[in-house]
């Protein structure tokens, strides 16, 4: 079952969707669509999502679904879903509640789940000119132009146990995923 949820608000996809008010002028979002097979494992992990941004504190629950043909996100806040994310590798179809802002955006939220989980390689595969990806132990540092836009911390390996933590320099929030594999 899922964690219950403490407390929770748009802002908390907003946050997750990197919504800023006042952006740099060279893009910090990628557009990443990486195939689900690329991440070199199944994975089938509950997730408690604790969003903070500008003061404010934001939790959210999810079960996160990768397999070779797919990916599947469900999002639960009050034991209510309010968001769903679906992934084969070509097409993306999701899903939110009325209550969400538009600038929530299923792209950037599959975009800061592959940053976080996929393999370096793969996703420097990916990387438009002047971007760059590196990790150094249980840290990976995504690169535009030599600065710092987005960086992850792990507290284990593989990438989807324990503790991730993601700030995100450039619309600066802070996401910290607490991984518990299916069946715990």
């Amino acid at each position: 079952m899922f964690l219950h949820c403490q407390r929770w608000a748009p802002a908390l996809l907003l946050a997750l969707a990197g919504c800023a008010s006042t952006l740099p002028t060279a893009p910090a979002r990628l557009g990443l669509k990486l195939a689900p097979q690329a991440l070199g494992a199944a994975v089938s992990v509950q997730q408690h999502l604790v969003v903070e941004r500008a003061g404010r504190i934001d939790e959210l629950d999810a079960a996160l679904e990768v397999e070779a043909s797919h990916l599947d996100l469900v999002g639960l806040a009050f034991g209510q879903r309010v968001l769903s994310l679906h992934y084969d590798g070509k097409k993306m179809t999701s899903w939110r509640h009325l209550m969400l802002p538009a600038q929530v955006r299923a792209e950037d939220v599959l975009e800061d789940m592959q940053l976080t989980l996929w393999p370096r390689e793969t996703i420097e595969q990916a990387l438009p000119a002047g971007w760059r990806i590196e990790d150094s132990g249980l840290r990976r540092t995504l690169f535009l132009h030599d600065e710092a836009v987005t960086v992850i911390d792990y507290s284990a390996m593989p990438r989807w146990s324990g503790t991730v933590v993601l700030d995100n320099l450039r619309y600066r929030y802070r996401l910290t995923i607490q991984n518990a594999p299916e069946g715990s």
